[in-house]
């Protein structure tokens, strides 16, 4: 096993054994006002939504988690098999490993096995803007082919990279290379972070090239500086695990990201909420402050590691608690979401 390999694993397993969530939850400071006279039925209500041409049953996306080492074979085909069965979105986890490994691509491709509505390719700005114009592009086009992707997701995990001592913290560049290809590629791009969010001065500077979407992946859920610190800890490397430390809590909280991001690009540029999603009524919550679906990962995490049945029994949990946060604010769609109380109050 190389080390790539083996860091995705201490990755997963460091994220089910150890506490690695950001110390506050910042959906906790979003609060929905109950409507004591919803004036709707509850049976009526609908989930369905439209996002980068796709129909998807309900506005969830699976996020990209895994893939390029064996065990993550199996997790992403339990993730396919129950965003095919509830019709959402789903994305890999960062597809370089086998870019570089042609024997880890079926960790990833495993999915095209399954008729999922929307499924995203995933690749790091940190590697693509170390390439040139022709690799980009046709390193762009294997991952998408690898999965059959519908969408291609570039991801800002600049956070990670510094920390972690394999990291490649390389940024200069990263603006033009998104602008060349959400220009030239043949598939829809979006901007991803991973859990240190998107400001609106960043959003802003995203909304003048051609990009279809932003992951804000704000601060909030899982931290992956303390996932690098505890990596440190395991190899006694006391100079990463100082780093891991002093970072654990970088970023811009995920419903504040929402905001900003909605705000400097005029909502006209769908936003997916990542970031500390645990169950339906913060999907909701995402919702009501203008994302169009909302991004899980973690809370999918140790039911993919046991079988589909136990990843179906979480979504359709998720989905039941959205459709009642929908019932009691009075909202029978989506859209009418929008008309929803909502007080939020950021803290930490």
């Amino acid at each position: 096993m190389n080390q790539t390999e083996e860091r995705k694993r201490e990755h997963v397993q460091i994220a089910l054994k150890k506490n690695v969530a950001a110390h506050h939850n910042y959906w906790d400071d979003v609060e929905l006002i109950h409507n004591a006279l919803p004036e709707i039925n509850e049976k009526d209500i609908t989930m369905s939504t439209q996002l980068f041409g796709k129909t998807l049953e309900y506005p969830i996306i699976i996020s990209g988690m895994t893939g390029g080492y064996s065990e993550g074979k199996k997790i992403n085909e339990n993730l396919a098999a129950a965003a095919a069965h509830f019709r959402i979105g789903m994305g890999v986890g960062s597809q370089r490993a086998a870019l570089e490994n042609q024997k880890l691509v079926d960790t990833y491709k495993i999915i095209k096995e399954y008729d999922i509505p929307l499924k995203i390719a995933n690749i790091g700005a940190s590697q693509m803007v170390l390439w040139d114009k022709k690799k980009i592009l046709e390193n762009a086009a294997t991952m998408v082919e690898m999965i059959d992707a519908d969408v291609l997701a570039v991801c800002l995990n600049f956070l990670q990279e510094a920390i972690q001592p394999e990291g490649e913290a390389h940024a200069k560049g990263c603006l033009e290379t998104i602008d060349m290809l959400s220009r030239e590629f043949s598939r829809p791009i979006i901007i991803k972070e991973s859990g240190a969010g998107i400001c609106g001065k960043v959003a802003a500077q995203l909304k003048k090239t051609k990009i279809a979407g932003i992951d804000v992946g704000g601060a909030g859920g899982t931290s992956f500086s303390a996932v690098e610190y505890y990596r440190a800890k395991m190899k006694g490397d006391t100079y990463n695990i100082r780093a891991g430390q002093t970072f654990w809590d970088w970023g811009i909280p995920t419903p504040s990201c929402i905001l900003d991001v909605g705000k400097a690009t005029n909502w006209e540029i769908p936003i997916i909420a990542t970031g500390g999603i645990r169950h339906g009524l913060d999907v909701a919550k995402a919702l009501v402050l203008g994302a169009h679906a909302a991004g899980i990962a973690h809370a999918l995490l140790e039911p993919a590691l046991k079988d589909t049945k136990a990843v179906n029994l979480e979504i359709d949990m998720i989905t039941r608690e959205l459709r009642t946060a929908m019932f009691l604010v009075g909202a029978d769609s989506l859209d009418k979401l929008s008309n929803a109380e909502v007080n939020y109050e950021p803290t930490g």
